[in-house]
């Protein structure tokens, strides 16, 4: 028998320029999902909750789904390929909305390592610059952002824990 366990984040040593991680699973955006998120957060513009609205005052004559869950959408489905093990999110250098979303859509998402530098200062980590996209079904790109994370190296990381005993399937 062989055990698996799957990795959640990398070390500063798996990430090489130019590499494409493809997120998976995609999630397809609900009425509920951008109505219960705007509630959360306090956006109450009627573009994002009010149909009549939506199709008598605006130019997309729709719902549109508020542009922070789609970001918010693409950044989590980057973090076990990306983030899941950092030290700490840095910085978020830009976010573009490059195109609407809409009730129904479903988003996936993809992230390029743009740089992997070690720290000047301190032996056991370094720096990490990614760009993730988000595309909607139809590989139109409707979400950019560019973002600066700091990572451990593999020697210096802490141990994985896990709460599993080695004979739970004995």
């Amino acid at each position: 028998m062989t055990t698996y366990d799957r990795p959640f984040g990398r070390y500063l040593e798996d990430f090489v320029p130019g590499d494409i991680y493809r997120h998976w699973p995609g999630k397809t955006v609900t009425e509920y999902d951008d109505h219960l998120f705007c509630m959360i957060t306090m956006n109450h513009h009627p573009l994002h909750t009010n149909a009549w609205f939506a199709e008598h005052e605006t130019v997309q004559g729709k719902n549109v789904v508020v542009g922070n869950l789609v970001y918010s959408l693409a950044l989590g489905m980057s973090v076990p390929d990306v983030s899941g093990s950092c030290i700490a999110n840095l910085e978020v250098e830009s976010l573009l909305h490059r195109s609407p979303t809409f009730h129904g859509d479903t988003i996936y998402a993809e992230t390029r390592v743009l740089d992997a530098t070690p720290s000047k200062s301190k032996d056991d980590r370094g720096i990490v610059t990614v760009e993730t996209k988000a595309f909607n079904q139809r590989a139109e790109e409707v979400c950019y952002f560019r973002r600066k994370l700091m990572v451990w190296k593999r020697d210096y990381a802490p141990p994985r824990r896990r709460p599993y005993p080695d004979d739970v399937w004995d």
